[in-house]
C-alpha cells in the first residue's frame, strides 16, 4: 500500500529535445484512480506533439528501437478517452512559443504494478501531432500519424523518498 513512483528522462536523438516525465500510482485498496503524469520537456517546435508509452525500453537505436505504441490488448489507436485505443496512447501534448511542454494528465490504462505496467518501458514525444486514430491516414489507426521520435526516454522506478 502507498504510492509507487516512476521517472523517464527526456532526451532527443538528433535535437536539443530534454526533460522529465514523473509518474505516480496510488495502490492502496481499490487503487482505481490511474497514474498521474507529470512532466516538463523543452526543445520542442511550439505546437501539439504525439505522447505516447512504447513497447520497448531499449533506446541502443535512439528512439526507433522503442518498438510500436504498448498495446496489450492489441487494440487500434486512438484517443486516451476511447474505448478503442492502445494503453500507451497518451494523446497530445502542447509546446508553447517557447518550445516547452508542461505535463500534468491522469490514465488508468498505464499502471506502475501488475500484469501491464509501464515499467521498463519508454515514452516518447514525437514530431507532429496525434490524430488520434480519426485522420483518414493509413497510419492513423497504429501510430496516430504522429511523425518522427524527437525524444524518448526509460520508465524507471523512483525512490519513494
Amino acid at each position: 500500500m502507498g504510492t509507487v513512483k516512476a521517472v523517464a528522462i527526456i532526451s532527443g536523438t538528433n535535437n536539443n529535445v530534454k526533460g522529465f516525465v514523473h509518474f505516480s500510482q496510488h495502490t492502496a485498496a481499490g487503487g482505481g484512480g490511474g497514474t498521474h503524469v507529470k512532466g516538463r520537456i523543452m526543445g520542442l517546435t511550439p505546437g501539439l506533439h504525439a505522447f505516447h508509452i512504447h513497447a520497448l525500453g531499449d533506446t541502443t537505436n535512439g528512439c526507433i528501437s522503442t518498438g510500436p505504441h504498448f498495446n496489450p490488448l492489441k487494440k487500434n489507436h486512438g484517443s486516451p478517452t476511447d474505448e478503442e485505443r492502445h494503453a500507451g496512447d497518451l494523446g497530445n501534448i502542447v509546446a508553447g512559443s517557447d518550445g516547452v511542454a508542461e505535463i500534468s494528465i491522469s490514465d488508468k490504462q498505464i499502471p506502475l504494478t501488475g500484469e501491464y505496467s509501464i515499467l521498463g518501458r519508454a515514452v516518447v514525444v514525437h514530431a507532429d501531432p496525434d490524430d488520434l486514430g480519426r485522420g483518414g491516414h493509413e497510419l492513423s489507426k497504429t501510430t496516430g500519424n504522429a511523425g518522427a521520435r524527437v525524444g524518448c526516454g526509460i520508465v524507471g522506478l523512483q525512490s519513494s523518498v
